[in-house]
């Protein structure tokens, strides 16, 4: 016969399914507590004495019986406890932490001052006077310094752009940076699940991803992704990317690279809108190791809490605003619109509306709404409120596009100079290192011990097609100021230094080796 249970005071022997689950449902709260004393069970009996024991068990039994509770519903009610549990767990998002990042810094061979970079232009002899008097003009006004890095390929005599020393150039930074990265976190190579490489304008065959894989001997099951063409946001794309994959794939490593080719990228002819790019981007990358890995939590850097992702492309004027394209003369290289600063403004708001009630405080939020309410409802011409993001977040990292792109960006988040100092101070020392520069603006953060345990991190990127990117990082520890191993480290003492808005370019500071000197014409 099945159990007894008394029901409206008449006893029953009803054992069905259908009615075991009602009664286990019914006395939930009894029969999750009997459940989770039994999965205690070990422990309460290394605590308590026999007699305690006994004492809890026999007093559980007791109520259950008083109830009517039959053994079968007390099996439905654990087993309805597990299925929730697990159910649970499995529905929730894996946590991804930021365990360690490193970023490239070329040898002393490959500096360059803006006077050896007019110097060299001017000597490739594949400009006019006009195009020479335009690049030194931007140069004076682009917000980089004096130690920025060229590839061997332009500064040598001639220039020497091709595939072999495309790939040299790229060689140098991804070993650089990927065996630093798994130095400094002691992880092998082998324990990498996810591999994930971004260069917008070039891709070999095989696949960077695969030069990596060979290299380090990675293992069979190595998920990879080699991403182009994505522009200066892509290392935000890959890092959602490796996000993404790292939810599939548990307990283990994701290994992000991010940098751009200069060699095969330089324009070699006097389009101006083209010339642009000439005086702005640099050699530089990053790796970044992601985990999933819940050991991983104590010795991690940051976690991940956020990513946005914002594509204007289906707008023909953000679309065609950053293009790669031929000139007349059949000369390849970047040209950059005139309406580039608007398209970046309008992909931006796109985005921070999407980002702001993720991370904005409530009061901020219903700021904007009313603004929004105002104009849109009652027709009243209010200008729109752009929510205090100081609130939101300790530390800001903006791609270091150009002088142009931070000025603009300080006006509209009314951002202090100390929040846009490691922007700046990348531009100057770095240049625009496309999609690696956001990562040399975290390391410039920790490297002055800013880092501290519970800090918000906002990282901003803009790129070609067009894209606006976000990247909201939360510190796990207090990060040491002057880590080994930080490209800011041995420059600690003497930045931030001032950077004018207009620095005058003095050509007589450099010289070639064999005593040539170059002067920009003072016509064009």
């Amino acid at each position: 016969m099945g159990g007894r249970e008394v029901l409206g005071g008449a006893p029953t022997t009803n054992t069905t399914p259908q009615v075991l689950c009602r009664r286990a449902i019914g006395h939930l709260p009894l029969l999750l507590a009997g459940a989770a004393l039994l999965a205690a069970a070990p422990r309460l009996s290394a605590a308590l004495p026999a007699p305690a024991n006994r004492l809890v068990a026999n007093g559980l039994l007791r109520e259950l019986a008083a109830l009517g509770v039959s053994a079968p519903a007390v099996a439905v009610a654990c087993w309805a406890a597990a299925v929730a549990a697990w159910a649970y767990a499995v529905s929730r998002p894996r946590p991804v932490y930021l365990v360690d990042l490193s970023g490239y810094v070329a040898g002393e061979a490959h500096e360059a001052s803006r006077a050896k970079t007019i110097a060299h232009f001017g000597r490739c002899g594949r400009f006019s006077d006009e195009s020479m008097a335009f690049q030194k003009r931007m140069l004076e006004r682009s917000g980089l310094g004096e130690r920025t890095h060229f590839p061997a390929s332009l500064i040598s005599v001639p220039v020497d752009m091709c595939l072999r020393t495309a790939r040299e150039e790229s060689h140098a930074v991804i070993f650089g940076v990927v065996e630093d990265v798994l130095r400094r976190a002691a992880v092998a190579a082998a324990d990498v699940g996810v591999l994930i490489f971004n260069s917008s304008l070039l891709s070999t065959t095989p696949s960077f991803t695969s030069l990596i894989a060979n290299r380090y001997g990675m293992r069979d099951d190595v998920v990879s992704h080699n991403l182009s063409g994505m522009g200066c946001s892509a290392g935000i794309i890959a890092i959602d990317l490796a996000k993404r994959l790292l939810q599939v794939h548990p307990d283990t490593y994701a290994l992000v690279v991010s940098t751009e080719n200069i060699t095969l990228n330089a324009y070699m002819g006097n389009n101006r809108p083209m010339l642009v790019t000439n005086t702005l981007f640099r050699v530089g990358g990053a790796a970044i190791l992601l985990s999933n890995r819940a050991a991983d939590r104590s010795r991690a850097k940051y976690q991940l809490i956020h990513t946005v992702r914002t594509h204007r492309g289906a707008h023909d004027q953000s679309f065609g605003c950053v293009t790669q394209e031929e000139d007349d003369a059949g000369c390849v290289g970047v040209s950059l619109s005139k309406e580039l600063m608007l398209v970046a403004g309008e992909a931006l708001r796109t985005n921070i509306t999407t980002l702001g009630p993720l991370v904005l405080p409530m009061s901020e939020q219903l700021r904007f709404l009313a603004t929004v309410v105002l104009n849109r409802v009652f027709r009243a011409n209010v200008r729109a409120y752009l929510p205090d993001f100081k609130l939101a977040f300790d530390h800001f990292c903006i791609h270091a596009g150009g002088r142009g792109v931070l000025d603009e960006l300080e006006r509209s988040l009314k951002l202090s100079a100390w929040h846009m100092e490691p922007s700046r101070m990348t531009l100057c020392r770095f240049g625009n290192t496309s999609s690696s520069s956001l990562w040399y603006e975290l390391a410039y953060s920790e490297a002055k011990g800013r880092i501290r345990k519970g800090d918000r991190v906002w990282q901003i990127a803009f790129g070609s097609g067009f894209k606006c990117n976000s990247a909201v990082w939360k510190a796990l520890r207090t990060v040491d100021g002057g880590e080994e191993g930080n490209p800011w480290t041995p420059e600690l003492d003497v930045l931030p230094i001032h950077v004018p808005k207009v620095s005058p370019v003095d050509e007589t500071t450099y010289t070639f080796p064999d005593g040539a000197t170059y002067k920009v014409s003072v016509a064009g």
